[in-house]
């Protein structure tokens, strides 16, 4: 190819230009990878996960979550950086990448990398570029940390394979829960063209396993495993429909995580909605907390929402929602219930249930132990008993347990009506008001009802 990247602006400009222009994209957390530096390089990735830092709105910052590129060749209408748009345009090139990845890790501003794209002049064109940072940061500079990029749908397949071989997670965004929706906001897209690649990255990584359990120094592929995401509120799906779509891609394609972005409304055009209260960030919430509940917790989305009931409470979180719906199944013995039983009682989260069955080895459970091991009595105590008693005398009856969860006004990320909304900045370390950091990492690790 003879193309080349135009270099006319600074490192400096292209950094504050590309950073702000890859704030959109949620997909970067890194959990799943565990591996140690050899001794040769710089950098190990831990399987805890690399997401320590959070900004105001609860997105991770603690990766250089770079755009390679913001020129397009698409218009997607609800992207800030589609070709239609009269915005800076810039383009990395890999040294200037490594460069910035490099001397960023030197200085522990970050433990990673995130790396996403436009397309430029095309998608097997981009990806190449994208191979060819990752190929020198491992080989040439033997940057052994963390490294997550954007593989782009439509690319040839070879140049996303040797790509895979390379980096510790990969991800396709799906961009909106349905094809319709995809056909009318996305017009140059179409959901074979994302699907295909994720087929391929997911059938990598079962021969990569495979290969591993036979030859153990057998090269790994996209270790971390795939992810995805979806935009909320752009298009008229309901939470049923988006759950049910997540729900299918974990099944079929075996993904790590699906996230979800609120949609933020940067162009106008007659086929967006018109968003007078800001980004949906509160649905978005609601949305995470089902998506734990299906992978964690053994919920299926037909259990949590229904064509009759198709979107989640705002006051009440998607597990107290489904419980006080379903009161025949409760009070739950807290002596006697199985683990998956007691995972699906509200207040009781997975280490909770796991501190529960192995502390009735020593004796039975009151409420005084139930709150040692850490289960949440203010949300529990409407749906479980110890030897037979409640802790207090209540009433199993929906309107009266929603009316005493409410007031006692469970936690909300944002508060509803009056929310600030703000958009990320890479060193944006502001501890915001209305959420503390350990509840947002709380939301962000899973531990969302212990």
């Amino acid at each position: 190819m003879n193309f080349k990247i135009i270099e006319e602006k600074t490192l400096e400009e292209k950094l504050a230009i590309l950073t702000d222009a890859a704030k959109y994209d949620v997909a970067c957390t890194s959990s799943g990878v565990d591996r140690n530096n050899d001794g040769t390089g710089m950098g190990n990735a831990i399987k805890a996960g690399i997401c320590h830092s959070f900004s105001s709105d609860g997105r991770c910052i603690s990766l250089l979550k770079i755009l390679f590129t913001n020129e397009c060749i698409y218009d997607c209408k609800y992207c800030l950086n589609r070709k239609s748009n009269d915005i800076p345009r810039a383009s990395f090139t890999p040294d200037e990448v490594c460069t910035l990845t490099m001397e960023f890790y030197r200085r522990n501003y970050i433990e990673g990398l995130f790396l996403s794209s436009g397309i430029l002049y095309n998608p097997t064109f981009t990806m190449e570029l994208i191979y060819q940072t990752v190929y020198k940061l491992r080989t040439v500079h033997n940057f052994q940390g963390y490294i997550h990029v954007k593989a782009i749908p439509g690319a040839a397949q070879e140049v996303i394979q040797k790509t895979g071989f390379l980096v510790d997670r990969m991800s396709i965004n799906l961009e909106l829960p349905t094809a319709e929706g995809l056909n009318r906001l996305a017009p140059n897209k179409n959901r074979k063209t994302i699907l295909t690649p994720m087929r391929q990255i997911q059938n990598g990584i079962t021969r990569s396993k495979n290969e591993l359990a036979v030859y153990r120094n057998s090269p790994r592929f996209v270790s971390g495993g795939q992810s995805s995401q979806l935009i909320v509120g752009a298009t008229p799906e309901n939470d049923f429909q988006i759950m049910s779509v997540a729900e299918g891609l974990y099944h079929k394609f075996d993904l790590k995580r699906v996230f979800y972005s609120a949609y933020v409304n940067v162009n106008e055009d007659k086929d967006l909605p018109a968003l007078p209260g800001g980004p949906p960030l509160l649905r978005e919430h609601r949305l995470y907390q089902a998506d734990f509940l299906m992978r964690f917790y053994g919920f299926e989305a037909g259990e949590l929402l229904s064509e009759e009931r198709p979107n989640f409470n705002v006051f009440l979180d998607p597990k107290a929602d489904w419980a006080v719906r379903h009161l025949e199944l409760f009070p739950v013995e807290i002596n006697r219930a199985d683990y998956n039983t007691l995972l699906r009682v509200p207040g009781i989260g997975v280490k909770s249930a796991r501190r529960i069955i192995q502390a009735r080895r020593n004796g039975k459970l009151g409420f005084t132990e139930l709150k040692k091991i850490g289960v949440v009595l203010k949300r529990a105590l409407y749906f479980i008993t110890c030897e037979g008693k409640m802790m207090y005398r209540t009433k199993l009856e929906e309107d009266y347990i929603v009316r005493n969860l409410t007031y006692v006004k469970e936690r909300l990320p944002f508060e509803v009506g009056s929310v600030r909304y703000e958009q990320l900045n890479l060193f944006d370390m502001q501890k915001d008001t209305e959420m503390t950091y350990r509840e947002i990492s709380r939301v962000d690790t899973g531990v969302l009802y212990g």
